[in-house]
């Protein structure tokens, strides 16, 4: 099965790296990275083409000028760019463990979408991490993690489950399974059916609607958040508005309400 990777990234090139340098690593190799470029510099660039030159990997960049948080608009650009049959979504901001994509695709399955989590670093520790950390793993040591400032708590279980552990905690989580825009994967068609994301919402659960949508249509999530493992970098949320999430919330209820299986705001746009 080929994969499409879809990640967006808006002027953050030390973490861009970082994730880069993650999927570089990833075991399962059958797979394009598209990146949607909120509207960067030339800098985020030369991050990519450097990238892409090194590694010989194929890497598609999406790019629109800057217009402000337009992050649902600029995904919408990347799936139509993509070329996988299987859609993989993260951010730009996550490092992928190295079984991160085979972890996805040993989970897909026709009629379901994966609902992954992440595990969030504070600000010193996602400093801390260099390529070197990725690359031998150190970067998802709850050992190496702590001594470089993460406080330890019963949430590092992420991390150090595996196997059949895993798989039962993701049977008795209580946390149900939703479209997470840092790791959630689906088929192309069954998004392309849904119309991508609604561009009329900015941040905050605009890709939980997208997750809603889905559900309304009959593809129902499934809960992978200790399988498939990525660690959040931790950055400043400037474009977080109180009337955006209040926006996006009466969005929400709407579609779970009427059982909106289509957004007419997606990547087909009304005539």
């Amino acid at each position: 099965m080929h994969l499409s990777v879809i990640f967006s990234t808006y002027n953050s090139t030390e973490w861009l790296q970082k994730v880069l340098w993650g999927f570089e690593l990833q075991t399962f190799r059958d797979f394009e990275i598209v990146i949607a470029d909120d509207g960067s510099g030339d800098a985020t660039r030369e991050v990519i083409d450097s990238f892409r030159t090194h590694t010989g990997m194929k890497v598609v960049h999406v790019w629109h000028e800057d217009d402000g948080f337009q992050k649902s608009a600029i995904l919408n650009k990347a799936i139509t760019a993509s070329s996988g049959d299987y859609l993989v979504f993260t951010d730009g901001d996550c490092i992928p463990r190295k079984d991160f994509l085979e972890t996805h695709v040993r989970f897909a399955e026709q009629g379901r979408f994966l609902s992954g989590g992440y595990f969030m670093l504070p600000m010193e520790t996602s400093k801390a991490i260099g390529e070197e950390d990725i690359r031998t793993g150190r970067a998802f040591d709850v050992s190496w993690l702590t001594a470089h400032g993460l406080k330890k708590t019963f949430k590092t279980m992420k991390l150090t489950a595996s196997g059949s552990k895993a798989k039962f905690l993701n049977f008795i989580t209580p946390t149900r399974p939703t479209w997470n825009g840092h790791n959630a994967s689906g088929w192309k068609k069954d998004i392309l059916a849904a119309n991508g994301f609604n561009e009329d919402m900015k941040y905050g659960g605009q890709d939980r609607e997208l997750g809603e949508r889905l559900e309304n249509a009959g593809i129902r999530g499934k809960q992978i958040r200790y399988s498939a493992i990525c660690i959040h970098l931790d950055h400043k949320r400037g474009y977080k508005t109180e009337e955006s999430i209040k926006f996006n919330q009466s969005v929400r209820t709407q579609t779970r309400k009427q059982k909106i299986t289509r957004t007419p705001q997606g990547i087909v746009k009304p005539a």
